[in-house]
């Protein structure tokens, strides 16, 4: 039995069995509960410890192990309503309401109930992570001399190196910053260049987790379309015209949720729409580690041909190594690097030095380029498991584009289809699928679903999880007939 699964099953009996003691009674020594329940000691450790942290025991050294003072309730609930008035008054003057919608993103965050099969998820499974080489990079980077210091404000020198050396181009360590995972990256930049109440041009669709960030800064998504060939320049110059907005935010490189990549044609056409209007361009580059082993040479970065910065990159390690690990990079050049260190340094300070650390030490081990070989032949063998897969069980449903990068499908529903009544009658079935609503900005022109395929146990789970939506569809197009 794995370690993590003893824990909790042993934290559960002893939860269950502290009625038999007093409070303030002593329980078996951690040698007795080894001896009865056939487990090692770092078990009973970590079992107990998960009972200290809900307050149910006290560790006392040298002593043992205690039943704790059970907490007072309190007295009567209190009285929150007076937050509404509050709350709905703070932002009576606002451009935009500082309300957000989150769900989006708690859908790829929250991890489904047991026997659910996750196609919502937004990170690699865990047989996919590299585990012991990310364990292995953190035991030496604590050993490190001043791991446990204080790092620069900007990150590691030889991190923003080798960042740097990553996107390519002319870019330099000097225009690189350290930062707190992709996501951390997109609030510091969006918070950079656009003013609150401000208009800010994104992909439709996109990632629903910028725009909650977007809608939380104070600013107002405007959708521009995206094709098979990524965003449309033509209409890119109309919604820069119209809006007088100064930002765009794209994801050139396996597109979420569409998986397209901006065509060669594009490339250079959205970097002058933007430097003509004065706009900015935050690249989210989130993917370009993900590539499957089948999509040939990938475009380089468009912040590698960038000599004017009207580019600012965002990357990072999180997506291909594992949820914990948020270290990722801000890229930029001329005076809105000043601006983006500012922020960076007023809300968080810097990223752990032990954290970088570690990071350095993974991309740096031989075990960096093994595991990013195995990935890529993954998640393109899952990619065409989902899809054949879909082809034989779902043919109902579109399947705009194949992605070679990524990890997820975008599936079209029929018109007419209940988005959200498919993905409810899925989660019945045992499989949990997104809904296509949160990616749009603004009303969608269809019903869609996004299919992620890293984060299950296998190819078998993937055909498995197909089947169970298959029976979804079949319950809610049953209901819409009666």
């Amino acid at each position: 039995m794995q370690e993590r699964s003893s824990e909790a099953e042993l934290a559960t009996i002893l939860r269950d069995e502290l009625d038999r003691y007093s409070v303030g009674g002593k329980l078996p020594s951690s040698r007795a509960l080894v001896e009865r329940y056939r487990v090692s000691p770092v078990t009973v450790s970590r079992a107990l410890a998960r009972l200290a942290a809900e307050g149910l025991v006290v560790t006392r050294p040298g002593a043992g192990v205690f039943r704790a003072e059970p907490r007072t309730p309190a007295s009567r609930p209190g009285d929150t309503s007076w937050q509404e008035v509050s709350l709905s008054a703070d932002g009576a003057t606002d451009a935009v309401p500082r309300a957000v919608d989150a769900s989006g993103v708690l859908a790829t965050l929250a991890a489904p109930p047991p026997g659910v099969i996750e196609f919502n998820g937004g990170y690699l499974a865990p047989a996919l992570q590299p585990e012991r080489a990310m364990a292995a990079a953190l035991a030496r980077a604590g050993r490190r001399p001043g791991a446990w210091g204080r790092p620069p404000t900007d990150g590691l020198p030889e991190l923003r190196d080798w960042f740097a050396r990553e996107i390519g181009g002319t870019v330099t360590a000097a225009e690189v910053l350290i930062c707190a995972g992709g996501q951390s990256a997109l609030t510091t930049a969006l918070r950079a260049l656009a003013a609150p109440g401000a208009p800010v041009l994104v992909e439709s669709p996109t990632y629903p987790g910028m725009l909650a960030v977007a809608r939380a800064s104070g600013l107002r998504p405007v959708p521009v379309p995206v094709d098979t060939d990524g965003v449309r320049p033509d209409l890119l110059a109309a919604a820069f015209r119209a809006t007088g907005a100064r930002v765009l935010v794209s994801q050139p490189l396996f597109q979420n949720p569409t998986g397209a990549v901006l065509s060669p044609a594009r490339r250079a056409e959205v970097r002058a729409v933007a430097r003509e209007f004065g706009a900015f361009v935050i690249e989210d580059d989130f993917a370009r580690l993900l590539a499957h082993a089948d999509a040939g040479p990938l475009p380089a970065p468009l912040a590698a041909d960038d000599p004017d910065g009207v580019v600012v990159h965002v990357r990072s390690l999180t997506k291909v190594a594992s949820p914990s690990l948020r270290v990722g990079a801000l890229a930029a050049r001329g005076p809105v690097l000043e601006r983006l260190r500012a922020i960076q340094v007023v809300d968080s300070f810097f990223v752990p030095r032990p954290l970088q650390e570690a990071a350095l030490e993974l991309v740096g081990s031989p075990a960096w380029p093994r595991h990013l070989r195995s990935v890529s032949q993954e998640l393109g063998d899952r990619r065409q498991a989902m899809a054949t897969a879909l082809a034989v069980h779902l043919p109902e449903l579109d399947v705009p584009h194949l992605p070679s990068g990524g990890y997820h499908l975008w599936l079209r529903l029929p018109d007419g289809t209940p988005e959200d009544a498919v993905a409810a009658a899925a989660l019945r079935s045992g499989v949990a699928v997104a809904a296509g609503r949160p990616y749009f900005s603004a009303e969608p022109p269809a019903a869609h679903l996004r299919l992620c395929f890293a984060g299950v146990a296998g190819r078998a789970e993937i055909d498995e999880g197909v089947r169970r939506l298959r029976a979804a569809y079949d319950e809610v197009g049953a209901r819409r007939a009666v």
